[in-house]
């Protein structure tokens, strides 16, 4: 599964359609080794069966899906929350001044750049970079050579560490999403229903073989699909569909320009 989190949608898509011809062939296979009569009269029985079937196997992709796009939308909120705590530093920066202002704002711009460059590489391995742990251990040092002297000084640093304390969580939620939501059991399960339940169709007994192997292709298309889809978001930093640095990049840019959002 990791093999095709990282490639390309076109290869995923093309996994997807050899997929659905394999399960086409097979009832075509298995057709033409046995008669329609001999399973027909097994038709009844086998569609309360089936239908039991397809109801567990439904429920179980449906909650593996809900919990790789919740997965996927918490990690694009923390990247979105860290990049709001970046930009609050650095207008506290301003109103603590002085040398520990200069060295908050320098030590952030340095963390922001970091992250782009090495946190967000590494994730899609996942892993997180030492570089970047660094450079926040530089933050908190650089922001705790600011001693106030009066209330003004001690609320802005006592709200400075609240958003470092923030920046510091939320870096540490998408380090922990980068390696994935679904485990390798349940891996396990969702391949071998899929298998199970796109397998039982073919000893339905249908009168044309044709529409025989269109019904099991239908339904193992909308099975494998699900099963692309939960492939492709379950590591939200890594792959072709991924959380981007976007709104951090967007901050140092700000920055850039002395202006932050």
């Amino acid at each position: 599964m990791a093999f095709l989190t990282i490639q390309p949608l076109w290869v995923s898509g093309t996994v997807l359609i050899a997929a659905t011809l394999l399960a086409m062939a097979a009832t075509v296979l298995v057709r033409r080794r046995v008669a329609s009569e001999r399973v027909r009269i097994n038709n009844e029985v086998a569609g309360f069966t089936f239908a039991t079937i397809g109801v567990l196997y439904a429920v179980l992709l449906a909650f593996a899906v809900i919990i790789v796009w919740e997965k996927f939308s918490t990690a694009d909120t923390v990247a979105v929350q860290e990049a709001g705590a970046v930009a609050t530093l650095y207008r506290l920066a301003n109103g603590i001044g002085g040398d520990p202002g200069a060295a908050l704002d320098e030590s952030l711009t340095r963390y922001g750049k970091t992250a782009i460059a090495e946190d967000w590489p590494a994730m899609e391995r996942g892993r997180s970079s030492e570089t970047v742990t660094r450079a926040l251990n530089v933050t908190y040092a650089a922001l705790l050579t600011f001693t106030p002297t009066d209330g003004r000084g001690t609320a802005l640093l006592t709200e400075a560490l609240r958003q470092l304390d923030r920046l510091t969580e939320s870096r540490r939620t998408r380090l922990v999403l980068a390696s994935g939501a679904v485990p390798g059991v349940l891996w396990f399960v969702l391949l071998g229903g899929a298998v199970l339940t796109i397998g039982f169709t073919l000893f339905f007994g249908t009168e044309s073989t044709r529409a025989h192997a269109m019904m099991t292709g239908s339904l193992a298309f909308l099975i494998f699909s699900a099963l692309l889809v939960i492939v492709v978001i379950d590591r939200p930093f890594t792959g072709p569909v991924k959380v981007q640095p976007d709104a951090l990049a967007i901050v140092l840019q700000d920055v850039g320009n002395k202006t932050v959002p």
